[in-house]
């Protein structure tokens, strides 16, 4: 039980710099946005055209940074219908700021949006903000 105690302390002071706030963390990301997108039956891969082909490179060049991208899996076995993507932001106001610059620029608008509803289900996107807990590594 000694041991337990001891090693249970010796985790606690490796595992504080982690967890402590401190000035390292200050400058890692504050949320993430989960986003899951319905993709119509035999459009994934116009879709991963759109999406990976133009449209990733084109909003990365206004500023979001994409931390993560991929098709969906179920039960082990890929689902073509699911596609998944992960934005990170600094600040809701960044989040504005940069979904401003995307969203509501002409190639978006004139371009690369009307293009979206050929491919993806018209009520078929999940958004979810995913907000870091002090002991996460992707604060």
């Amino acid at each position: 039980m000694l041991r337990l105690a001891t090693a249970l302390r010796c985790v606690s002071r490796t595992c504080a710099g982690y967890i402590s706030p401190g000035p390292r963390l200050e400058k890692r990301p504050v949320f993430y946005e989960l986003r899951q997108y319905r993709v119509l039956p035999g459009k994934m891969d116009a879709w991963l055209e759109l999406m990976e082909g133009e449209f990733i490179p084109f909003a990365v060049s206004r500023g979001m940074n994409i931390t993560a991208a991929s098709r969906g899996e179920e039960r082990g076995e890929e689902d073509e219908t699911v596609y998944v993507w992960m934005r990170r932001f600094e600040s809701e106001a960044e989040r504005e700021r940069v979904d401003a610059a995307v969203y509501g620029s002409d190639t978006m608008k004139n371009d690369i949006g009307p293009r979206v509803s050929d491919v993806l289900a018209p009520d078929g996107h999940v958004v979810t903000r995913i907000v870091p807990t002090p002991a996460s590594l992707t604060r």
